[in-house]
């Protein structure tokens, strides 16, 4: 009853947002980190972030002084969205940066193993042994999900909704569709890792095109400054 009153203050589209995000960060993260208690689970963490915010509500409306009745809201919001975007959003960021950095080699490594002859499950579960990375997490976790009933295409679909990478949801579609259709998977996978190459190559051409935009900041910020000293520094002393 006390768990259900608590639920309600929340709206149902909000707790199911914030539950499939939270399982898009991944077990090791939560697992790792300090305050993991928070990611328990969508209530845990929406009440946390509710407590705290009027906490800090409370903390600056009687610190702030004469100002504490417009600083103690604003600053309140502000907190209230801050706290999502470094607990969920910035994470969930970065893991997809690191699941897309892995996937090349560990599809690589599940094609060659297609290419020996074994079927499906059994190339995931070479590869899962012999790569030891966030993507092998999620799909070592598949496969002990099959082990206990589920089809391979369940446990697949599941996978997806754990995924924060569009990228490698769209090749597990593409895998669960051949396996479904009866196609030729190692022609699925080549054209995959292709993909994946490419994407690679494009991203890297992406950070060497912003070098000179970086040079061009650190110049405003360092070496104007330091030039308009030199130049105008002796006027200014032969004025003085």
């Amino acid at each position: 009853m006390r768990e259900e009153k608590i639920t309600n203050l929340y709206r149902k589209k909000d707790i199911e947002k914030t539950d499939e995000k939270l399982k898009m960060l991944g077990l090791s993260f939560k697992e790792t980190k300090k305050v993991s208690f928070i990611y328990k689970n969508a209530t845990t963490y929406l009440n946390t972030r509710f407590i705290t915010t009027i906490l800090v509500f409370l903390f600056t409306l009687y610190k702030g002084g004469d100002m504490s009745y417009i600083l103690a809201p604003v600053i309140a919001i502000l907190y209230f969205y801050t706290f999502y975007i470094f607990t969920i959003e910035l994470p969930l960021h970065k893991r997809i940066l690191k699941l897309d950095h892995e996937a090349l080699s560990f599809f690589e490594i599940l094609t060659l193993t297609l290419e020996s002859g074994r079927n499906l499950e059994h190339a995931l579960e070479v590869a899962v042994f012999n790569v030891d990375s966030e993507i092998s997490k999620e799909f070592r976790k598949t496969l002990f999900e099959v082990k206990f009933g589920k089809s391979l295409i369940e446990a697949l679909e599941d996978m997806k909704k754990r995924i924060p990478s569009e990228t490698i949801n769209n090749i597990i579609l593409n895998i669960t569709q051949t396996n479904v259709f009866g196609s030729s998977i190692l022609d699925t996978m080549y054209n995959q890792i292709d993909f994946l190459r490419d994407k690679q190559i494009l991203e890297i051409k992406g950070q060497i095109n912003k070098i000179p935009n970086k040079i061009s900041i650190i110049s405003v910020i360092f070496i104007v400054p330091l030039i308009l000293i030199l130049v105008l520094g002796p006027v200014v002393i032969g004025y003085l």
